[in-house]
């Protein structure tokens, strides 16, 4: 095998070693990611539930002591108005802890208290009017401290006296439960987020498993080993849809590999052939320096030339179409003038009838390209005909078709579709006597396909090929390429 038919280089670019297990990049990228975004969710939904837990729990208990108070309040103001205030002295005692209960006068003396500390003077200066009942959220109460207060003021007429029953119950009770409830809420949140990190980061490996060993699997896959595949899980899942993906990625490397191969194989064949030609006429034309032997010589080797020419700019061509860099200078063509041409073109040669039947029809195209897919096919048909090529153009809908049709051996259907494969030939001869190097039909595919039409291989029409299919080429074009 000469060095242009060797192995081109592995297409899988699986080159340096995989990594160890667990510790690819984007693995642990993912899992951080999850890790810290369930987090900070979470996070952030116990925080605001945290601060309106809190809110509420102050607001319920402060409306609870508040309640309490009120009713307090209308407690002793109903005992004053039947009793009066000697009776009412003597069950003051008995309220919640810490609470304080004063009886005023209209005078603004306290008249009863059950705590000595509220003796002096009233806790509130507010005064309400008989029956009614005024509640009040103090920050701080002087006589007492400097704690906030719950108070609740009652007016009452006890025996033709007005009074003032205060009522004053501190919130530190309240304060304590409410900062006992925070400072839980901020001793749990942080352990209940490491736990709920914690659980991501190991949930996502988990998940992320079968990934790893497919990513392992391919990584291992490369070079000659392209025919190998990753085993699908029976379950019917995205890793088994990935693994399925990931198959059918590895069956168009492997196909493209072979193709590699075989169009390099191809290539070089179809190279050395019009090289070994010129080779060896210059050869004998420098052991025979005589000006006859040259003149003999020279359209040989300008024909071999011109051979290796056409193969490198064919060549060139398919490279660009299989790089997507294939550009087309569009412009309006008339393919009947195209199609005159190649008429003239085959009337040329002897032994060949060539039947025409050419109506104008215009379509915008790269006019060097379309001629270029005349020119092939009308050649491919000269070479196979037995006497008669018959070509015709016409509209049809809004686009065109263009008709080559032989009265040669015709195409089997099986082989309809890989006529249009670069390097075939069906009777896969390499010799020059076969005619071209097997690259015209796949360039008139190529070409074809970038203008948006479609080509197809059918048996030929009626009136030619007697006693055999003959061959029949459809090239559909639309008006214009889709952008």
């Amino acid at each position: 095998m000469t060095q242009a038919e060797s192995d081109p280089a592995p297409i899988s670019p699986a080159r340096r070693p995989p990594p160890r297990r667990g510790s690819p990049r984007v693995l642990r990228g993912v899992r951080a990611q999850s890790a810290a975004a369930a987090v900070l969710v979470v996070a952030l939904a116990l925080a605001g539930g945290a601060v309106a837990f809190v809110l509420l729990l102050e607001r319920t208990l402060v409306s609870t002591a508040q309640q309490a108070t009120t009713t307090r309040a209308a407690e002793i103001a109903s005992q004053l108005r039947t009793d009066g205030v000697g009776a009412v002295g003597t069950r003051l005692a008995g309220a919640r802890e810490g609470q304080i209960v004063q009886v005023v006068d209209a005078a603004g003396r306290v008249v009863s208290t059950s705590s000595p500390r509220a003796s002096r003077a009233p806790l509130t200066s507010v005064r309400v009017a008989d029956g009614r009942i005024r509640p009040i959220r103090a920050s701080s109460v002087p006589l007492l401290d400097d704690e906030p207060y719950l108070l609740a003021v009652a007016g009452v007429v006890s025996k033709g006296e007005p009074y003032q029953v205060v009522v004053a119950t501190p919130l530190a009770a309240e304060q304590r439960s409410v900062k006992t409830a925070l400072s839980l809420l901020l001793l749990g949140i942080p352990v209940l987020l490491l736990l709920v990190g914690v659980a991501t980061w190991l949930l996502v490996g988990r998940a992320l498993a079968p990934v790893e060993r497919t990513r392992a699997q391919v990584a291992r896959i490369g070079g000659a080993r392209v025919a190998e595949r990753i085993p699908v899980p029976a379950s019917d899942d995205e890793i088994a849809r990935l693994a399925t993906t990931m198959n059918d990625m590895l069956s168009r490397l492997e196909k493209g590999r072979h193709t590699q191969r075989r169009f390099v194989a191809d290539a070089s064949h179809e190279l050395r052939s019009p090289l070994t030609t010129l080779g060896a006429t210059l050869e004998v034309a420098v052991a025979d320096t005589t000006d006859v032997s040259w003149r003999e010589l020279s359209p040989l080797m300008s024909a071999e030339v011109d051979r290796m020419e056409r193969l490198v700019q064919d060549l060139l061509l398919l490279a660009k179409v299989d790089e997507h860099i294939m550009a087309l200078d569009l412009e309006d063509v008339d393919l009947d003038d195209l199609v005159g041409d190649g008429e003239r073109r085959l009337s040329s040669r002897p032994l060949l009838v060539v039947q025409a039947h050419v109506t104008p029809v215009r379509v915008v195209g790269d006019r060097q390209r379309l001629a270029r897919v005349v020119t092939n096919l009308t050649d491919n048909a000269a070479q196979h005909a037995e006497g008669t090529v018959r070509l015709s153009v016409r509209a049809q809908g809004s686009g065109a078709l263009l008709v080559v049709e032989d009265d040669g051996p015709g195409i089997a259907a099986a082989d309809r579709e890989r006529v249009f494969e670069r390097f075939v030939r069906l009777d896969a001869s390499r010799g020059r006597s076969s005619g071209g190097s097997g690259l015209g039909l796949s360039i008139v595919r190529e070409v074809v396909h970038a203008h948006g039409g479609s080509v197809r291989v059918l048996p030929a029409g009626p009136g030619l090929g007697a006693g055999r299919s003959g061959c029949r080429v459809e090239v559909h074009l639309p008006a214009e390429p889709p952008p």
